[in-house]
């Protein structure tokens, strides 16, 4: 494989990933992101872009929130869209509910991007330790950064500091195994 190829619903997505992937990719992989305007953009638009898209060797994975859908219904949906596009080895991902339980799952690369003290002394309170749960996790987020967190530049602020290795958020965990997975890495980081 020489691409990574990351379909995803939303911009904040490529920000964080542009700060993550880095510490979890070998160098001869080079990444291209195709950032969708939301949930229905994506879902619309999606078998197109993985149909026509001409790059030999290429691997995909789709990245989408959960937000209030059923968690396999959505995974199923998604991957009937990459077989009708004839990419049936595309790897689909959910973020549970958002990608910001992701950040709350890791309150220190949220303390650490966004220079914000003390924030990662909070996280054994149990809403941090579980955050898949959460279904108001930007709220929450913003609401422990007094309305600093905005969801582009604090993405992009908190991807470089996130911990592949951190397992509060299984979907997190299950987005990094497939990453490591498609481009056939062992688990150590």
């Amino acid at each position: 494989m020489s691409e990574l190829v990351f379909l995803l619903e939303e911009q904040s997505a490529a920000e964080m990933l542009r700060g993550l992937l880095p510490r979890l990719l070998p160098d001869a992989i080079s990444v291209r992101y195709i950032v969708f305007e939301g949930k229905r953009d994506l879902e619309d638009n999606m078998v197109r872009r993985l149909r026509h898209y001409r790059s030999p060797g290429a691997q995909f994975i789709v990245l989408r929130d959960q937000d209030s859908g059923n968690c396999k219904h959505l995974k199923a949906t998604l991957l009937e869209k990459c077989r009708q596009s004839g990419r049936s080895n595309a790897v689909v991902r959910i973020a549970c509910h958002e990608l910001e339980s992701w950040y709350l799952a890791d309150l220190a690369a949220v303390e650490r991007g966004m220079g914000i003290a003390g924030l990662a002394q909070k996280q054994n309170k149990a809403k941090y330790r579980r955050p898949d749960s959460l279904a108001n996790a930007c709220q929450e987020l913003e609401k422990i950064t007094t309305n600093r967190y905005q969801t582009i530049s604090g993405s992009r602020a908190i991807g470089p500091h996130l911990d592949p290795a951190n397992t509060r958020s299984g979907s997190f965990r299950v987005f990094v195994e497939g990453i490591r997975r498609i481009t056939n890495q062992s688990r150590t980081p």
